[in-house]
């Protein structure tokens, strides 16, 4: 689908870094579906540059809500989120010569030189803003029927958080964490080990870990459409994620079979397993366990060390070093992009399993249940 993600809550996003605007369409959602622009405004912060070791780019992200919302209400018809560029700076950008680990000579092959590459254009990181205003809407929807989702940095810069522990109140405390980590301390620790890696020239990468609570057992399909394919399928978007695992993922291969399996047992008339080492998903179907994920993030490819690269228009070999403003870890700023993604994932996978209104007749369900 090209650049489109679902099939009954649907995404499609448009813009390139440098253009006019980026942009979201988001398709399927019900109606009623309540829309906060301070929601909205929250998670966009998360992602925007905040600190001195993040990319001097910083936009306002003045987004715009043009269709599909009326009277702080989803309609159910199309919503389209547009997102000002403001602040570029083209004269950065060299075409021909290829900045190794970027999309440069990929989308030359792709797209026969008409590509806007500037800033890495429709392949820029800055496209995740858009994605993250669809989170703004969907994470909170999502939390009012009692499903939450969070992302801290599991390890970065050979600096270790902890993993989750007490799930709910680890996502609680993410959201007034940056960068968004769970361990005191940790967040000094990582921002220091960025630091040097800017100083000399240089960028780290690591880990993320995510958590979803409040999945019913039984959503996904088995095979193709599993919740393990169909979150990957979107988490693997973002260029700057190159693996994930579920649950106890690789690790779990050095265990015994007796190790690895979770035990199950019936604890206030549901089924729990005492480990989760499947992370929350048994044959691509929810188990109703917590599920939780791992993802691998690379270095930010922008460094300002000198590189040996190509120059693709010459057909010759060259020497690059790279300019123009960039982050010398994107981690941080990715978690609220996962956040989002995984939202628009669990909400498509919702809507297939129990129909477009569950998010809203659900949520109003469970208002009641509370008065």
């Amino acid at each position: 689908m090209k650049n489109s993600f679902g099939e009954s809550v649907a995404v499609t996003l448009w813009g390139e870094s440098h253009g006019s605007a980026v942009g979201i369409v988001i398709d399927g959602l019900a109606p009623g579906v309540e829309v906060s622009g301070d929601e909205i405004n929250n998670y966009l912060a998360k992602r925007r540059p905040s600190a001195k070791l993040d990319t001097p780019r910083c936009e306002k992200d003045e987004f715009q809500i043009l269709s599909g919302v009326f009277e702080g209400r989803t309609t159910g018809t199309p919503i389209s989120i547009v997102i000002p560029n403001e602040n570029t700076k083209s004269s950065d950008y060299n075409y021909g010569a290829a900045r190794p680990s970027h999309a440069d000579y990929a989308a030359y092959c792709k797209y026969h030189g008409y590509e806007d590459y500037r800033g890495g254009g429709h392949f820029s990181g800055r496209i995740t803003a858009a994605l993250v205003a669809a989170g703004g809407i969907l994470i909170p929807a999502l939390e009012k029927i009692g499903i939450s989702i969070g992302t801290h940095i599991l390890r970065c810069g050979g600096v270790s958080d902890r993993a989750f522990e007490n799930l709910p109140e680890d996502i609680r405390l993410l959201k007034d964490r940056m960068p968004p980590v769970l361990g005191e301390g940790v967040g000094e620790k990582i921002n220091s080990a960025v630091m040097s890696a800017r100083g000399a020239g240089d960028s780290v990468g690591g880990i993320t870990q995510t958590a979803v609570c409040g999945l019913d057992a039984g959503l996904g399909e088995p095979w193709f459409d599993s919740v393990e394919s169909t979150i990957s399928h979107i988490l693997f978007s973002l260029g700057g994620i190159k693996g994930v695992e579920f649950g106890a993922g690789f690790s779990g291969a050095d265990l015994m079979g007796s190790e690895y399996n979770d035990t199950m047992r019936f604890e206030d008339g549901r089924v729990i397993t005492e480990t989760n080492n499947n992370g929350g998903i048994n044959g691509g179907i929810t188990n109703g366990m917590p599920v939780v994920f791992q993802c691998a993030v690379k270095p930010t490819p922008s460094i300002s060390k000198e590189q040996k690269t190509v120059d693709f228009i010459k057909n010759e070999n060259t020497d690059i070093t790279i300019h123009g403003r960039h982050d010398p870890a994107i981690i941080r700023r990715i978690c609220s992009v996962i956040d989002s993604v995984t939202a628009i994932a669990i909400c498509d996978m919702l809507a297939k399993r129990y129909g477009t209104d569950y998010i809203v007749n659900k949520g109003r369900n469970t208002d009641e249940s509370n008065n």
